[in-house]
């Protein structure tokens, strides 16, 4: 059995120059009116890509360097706070030892004060006592003058009783 070529695997001789014709005249034509315009549109998305690309880099850039900036402000502010906050605790140390060191002179001066308002009601007090003793030798003078005693053994026996009585008040 021979083999039957379909004619539509091997072409008329006709169609294979009509359409190297057809493909010809379109390349022509593709040429003149398409290829330009579709190499711009190329060459054009190709810039575009390029620059969208280093657009990105710089703005990664950017990114990094806002970064370190944001980094080194981060460092500087925990300074900055810990710097404060020793400073806070300095001056609340010094206040409350101002405070203690205000407290212990108001101390040492209310008991000095103290001391000597004690001493002054003590030299009032001896003063008193004083006083009420000289009119007791007063008193018991008087009374030994006005008496009058021929005997002396009379006079010493009247004074030790007043003596006695003195002693018991």
């Amino acid at each position: 059995m021979l083999l039957e070529i379909n004619p539509l695997v091997l072409p008329d001789i006709g169609l294979v120059f009509w359409n190297t014709v057809a493909f010809v005249v379109l390349f022509f034509v593709l040429r003149a009116f398409a290829w330009k315009p579709i190499i711009k549109a190329i060459d054009e998305r190709e810039q575009g890509i390029t620059d969208a690309l280093a657009t990105a880099d710089k703005a990664k850039a950017e990114m990094a360097q806002l970064k370190n900036e944001n980094e080194a402000l981060l460092t500087k502010a925990r300074e900055e706070r810990a710097v404060m906050i020793k400073e806070a605790k300095e001056t609340a140390d010094k206040m409350i030892n101002d405070a203690k060191d205000k407290a212990k002179s108001e101390y040492e001066r209310i008991v000095a004060d103290a001391q000597q308002a004690i001493l002054q009601q003590k030299n009032a007090a001896l003063t008193d006592v004083k006083n009420q003793v000289g009119k007791l030798v007063i008193e018991v003078s008087e009374k030994v003058l006005r008496r009058e005693l021929a005997n002396k053994t009379e006079q010493e026996t009247y004074i030790n009783q007043l003596a006695e009585i003195v002693k018991m008040n």
